[in-house]
């Protein structure tokens, strides 16, 4: 036997080798005898035996050796470690978002849902805004997203995303998060004038809230959506639903009452013409809220104001440019309902009624139509009446109505950027949830959206860039790569400075 020595890492340790004959073979064995303590008196230390002295001669461990005068054992020091990269992640299109929430004051809103994990809350706001995949897909996107590494406590998996929504969808959820909301649009965008209009979610979903609709002729099996914004700005301020068979004429007083209940005070509102019912107008002339809708042609008033106003209607004092169009408007007052006085405008559209006129000239052979007949249709060709509580100037009414647009743009954000449709939940819970994120992610997109109007990026194109910055993840930091021109463009528009490293220390 003999002992032979090593060095690991600066260390010298002591092992026991013995020669073992098998037959004609010869073969080693070894035995470990730990850290070289005193080279000279063979003093090692291991972690069995502690410090102990060896007699090679006698095979004999002496546990309580003198080892005064030998140097004390020096413990073990790791090499520094060396910095290691572990991930390469998407890092630019989720550090605008999340910075965007910051610098907007909207991250205390989104806070007062009072979810229990806001990582999983701000890790799915993302996830809808920059993904338009099912939910199934939200735990890969998150791993190769720099929102791993920004909300490292989210929850990404389907079953969890799926109690998390059934969360969110909760009474409290809704309140805690409207109560907080509704302060920030007046207070710090302001504006008490608003928008009211509805839309279909088509779908297959086995729950009372699934009906077959009848809107406008397009039969579906849907969810009816109300959302109701902002008419300065454009923004969202609140949304409800209903089964798809409910008609919009009996959810307009609602609408309005659940608004005063979330601090809400409308003075003034616009609605699209499915909202025009008696008692829905004496509701707002009650309430004090002045409005703009158009006039059903099927209603009397709209019959007796056109039959009254027509031959008198084009006449050069009612002339009117619009949108690049000329168009014919006569305010008269009149009884909206009841003994309710408001103002009418009779509109005569001159490129529409052209249009009308040609297509009525080509189907009036098919249909065998008398000259009465034709005579009769293209009088009221390009006719519309537009109903308000308020005078306004006749070259002012198309443009307040008409911004009417805005509410339609909301609703296409929502379903084609915020990942509102399809509908992938199973449960008037989960579905609750499931609208209250696409609002969120509703709101903070149009805020982006109004950011680069003057610019020539769009959210799509801007996202697409900024998603090509990565960043490389080490243990307690990681470094963004470099920003190309359009990257800092970008960044430059929404005030955003883009670091060289971020920290992964939380807090």
């Amino acid at each position: 036997m003999y002992i032979a020595y090593d060095m690991k890492n600066g260390v010298e340790y002591a092992k026991l080798v013995k020669s073992v004959r098998h037959g004609k073979d010869v073969s080693k064995e070894y035995k470990n005898l730990g850290r070289v303590i005193d080279k000279e008196k063979n003093i090692f230390k291991s972690r069995e035996l502690g410090i102990y002295q060896y007699d090679l001669a006698n095979d004999y461990y002496d546990k309580n050796p003198d080892w005064s005068g030998s140097e004390a054992p020096v413990e073990y020091a790791k090499p520094k470690e060396v910095r290691k990269e572990k991930l390469i992640l998407d890092f630019g299109d989720t550090f605008l978002i999340d910075s965007f929430i910051h610098a907007n004051g909207l991250t205390e809103i989104i806070d007062n849902c009072g979810v229990h994990n806001k990582d999983t809350l701000y890790s799915m706001i993302c996830y809808y805004i920059l993904s338009n995949t099912a939910n199934c897909h939200a735990k890969t996107w998150w791993e190769g997203n720099f929102a791993r590494m920004r909300y490292p406590m989210a929850q990404m998996d389907s079953q969890r995303i799926s109690e998390f929504l059934a969360e969110l969808g909760s009474e409290s959820c809704y309140r805690n998060f409207f109560r907080a909301y509704a302060p920030y649009i007046s207070d710090t965008v302001g504006g008490d004038n608003i928008l009211i209009d509805s839309t279909g979610l088509p779908n297959n979903i086995h729950f009372p809230l699934t009906a077959i609709s009848n809107h406008n002729g397009d039969i579906n099996n849907e969810v009816r959506l109300i959302y109701v914004t902002q008419q300065s700005t454009g923004l969202p301020i609140y949304f409800r639903y209903c089964p798809g068979n409910v008609i919009d004429v009996s959810t307009l007083t609602r609408t309005i009452h659940e608004l005063k209940n979330h601090g809400v005070n409308t003075k003034f509102s616009i609605l699209d013409a499915g909202y025009y019912t008696a008692d829905n107008i004496r509701e707002l002339y009650h309430n004090g809220i002045s409005f703009v809708s158009r006039l059903p042609e099927k209603m009397t008033l709209y019959k007796e104001l056109v039959a009254e106003n027509l031959d008198s209607l084009e006449s050069k004092e009612n002339l009117i440019r619009y949108n690049g169009r000329f168009i014919y408007v006569k305010r008269v007052e009149c009884n909206v309902v009841d003994d309710f006085r408001g103002y009418a405008y009779i509109g005569l559209d001159i490129s529409r009624k052209e249009d009308e006129d040609k297509k009525l000239f080509q189907r009036a052979d098919d249909q065998k139509l008398t000259n009465d007949e034709v005579f009769d249709k293209l009088r009221h060709h390009g006719l519309f009446v537009i109903v308000s509580s308020r005078p306004m100037a006749t070259d002012k009414i198309l443009p307040t109505y008409y911004t009417r647009q805005q509410i339609e743009q909301i609703f296409d954000i929502s379903k084609n950027y915020a990942d509102m449709l399809p509908l992938r939940v199973q449960t008037e819970e989960t579905f609750r949830g499931h609208l209250l994120l696409t609002f969120i992610a509703c709101v903070i997109l149009k805020m982006i959206q109004d950011k680069l109007k003057p610019t020539k990026y769009n959210p799509i194109s801007m996202f697409m860039n900024l998603r090509n910055q990565k960043c490389k993840v080490y243990a307690t930091e990681l470094l963004t790569t470099e920003a190309t021109k359009i990257m800092n463009d970008c960044y430059k528009i929404f005030k955003i400075k883009c670091p060289d490293e971020v920290s992964l220390k939380r807090g």
